[in-house]
């Protein structure tokens, strides 16, 4: 089974707070990890903190991927489901080359 998780970045979030949050993460198995810009979707949710640079999402990504993660993707329009179905055949289509199953 591959697991997949985010993170939203740019609501007052330090490094070390998003280092700690990504070695959580890879702890307990996780392998797919999105990192995207949150936007606040109406003037009742928490005010945007910070915008995250494009700098900044290409260093999480290589972060991400040193510490061990499968696949990272990292940008300001990054969802949580982001490219989910790409990876998601890209994962069947491997198994089937080397013979496993994709459970």
């Amino acid at each position: 089974m591959v697991t997949k998780s985010s993170i939203m970045l740019g609501l007052g979030e330090t490094d070390e707070e998003v280092k700690q949050a990504m070695m959580d993460l890879r702890a307990i198995g996780v392998d797919i990890l999105t990192l995207g810009q949150y936007l606040q979707p109406t003037e009742r949710h928490l005010t945007v903190r910070e915008y995250v640079t494009p700098e900044k999402f290409q260093f999480w990504k290589e972060y991400g991927e040193s510490v061990g993660f499968r696949y990272v993707a990292s940008g300001p329009l990054v969802r949580s489901s982001y490219r989910a179905g790409e990876l998601f055949v890209q994962n069947l289509v491997r198994n089937n080359k080397t013979g496993s199953s994709s459970s």
